[in-house]
């Protein structure tokens, strides 16, 4: 059931699942909570409590945001952390992979542990031989495209790049989702607007973190000419010891919804209290 949180500039839609520990979803842009649909109930099932957000302007939540920053969503995302009754783990994905980071970093109090699903916490630069990638060629090509013409259409192809290989049970109705969602007032402007937000702010923030991180990331992602390259550099820029990354053969840009049972066996094994850090 779709609950709401009133905060600066507008309202936060989020769902809540099970008893236990706090955890809290964040999607990436031009998407909803329901890109976690296929994680909620596992984790459910292993004792945490899941709340599953809706970004500023995404899903259920209002539009017309002043800032799209990483910054401000780290805001949301603290703002109901504090209404559910924090601590939490924070997990955030592409985009809200940064505002997880900036989310621990200020408030290491309601940050347990920190997850970043491909995250985009880093400044970007594209080398020359990148583009000499074909996935990543093909992937950036479609997500500019989107950006820049805000067209829904260059959004879908761009999914079908982000999720090379098998595709997900029920596919074409996420996908569809997905374009009935961004066809609505405001929301493709919600994720021009990210689009346009450097991840400046996040990296930042990496230094400042406190709590574990676990960056997970897709082999074959699109979104980086070489996502190990990008996982480590994360891991390299926290505070020594605290980060770890995983690879997961074969996915995307979305490895929580393509290899949902690997990326919560990868959180439950990382969450353990004896987990081993680093």
């Amino acid at each position: 059931m779709t609950e709401y949180l009133a905060v600066d500039d507008g309202t936060i839609a989020y769902e809540v699942a099970g008893d236990g520990p706090l955890i809290v979803l964040a999607h990436g842009m031009g998407d909803s909570r329901a890109a976690y649909h296929a994680v909620i109930q596992p984790l459910v099932a292993a004792g945490h409590r899941v709340a599953a957000v809706d970004l500023r302007g995404s899903g259920e939540s209002s539009v017309g945001w002043p800032d799209w920053s990483r910054t401000a969503v780290a805001g949301d995302l603290l703002a109901v952390i504090r209404h559910l009754g924090g601590p939490a783990v924070v997990v955030g994905h592409s985009f809200s992979g940064g505002a997880a980071t900036i989310a621990a970093a200020r408030e290491p109090s309601l940050i347990t542990a920190v997850v970043e699903l491909a995250p985009f916490t880093r400044k970007q630069s594209i080398r020359l031989g990148d583009l000499r990638v074909k996935r990543f060629r093909r992937g950036m090509l479609r997500l500019l495209g989107a950006g820049v013409f805000g067209s829904v259409r260059l959004w879908r192809s761009y999914l079908d790049v982000a999720y090379p290989g098998v595709k997900p049970a029920g596919w074409a109705g996420r996908l569809d989702r997905i374009e009935s969602m961004l066809r609505e007032p405001g929301r493709m402007k919600a994720l021009q607007g990210m689009g346009r937000s450097a991840p400046t702010d996040a990296g930042a923030q990496l230094g400042n973190v406190r709590a574990p991180v676990l960056v997970v990331m897709g082999t074959l992602d699109p979104d980086w000419a070489d996502p190990r390259a990008e996982g480590s550099a994360i891991v390299d820029a926290l505070p020594s010891g605290l980060g770890r990354l995983e690879m997961i053969e074969g996915a995307g840009h979305y490895p929580h919804d393509q290899f949902p049972d690997e990326v919560v066996s990868l959180m439950l094994a990382f969450l353990r209290p004896d987990a081993a850090r680093g």
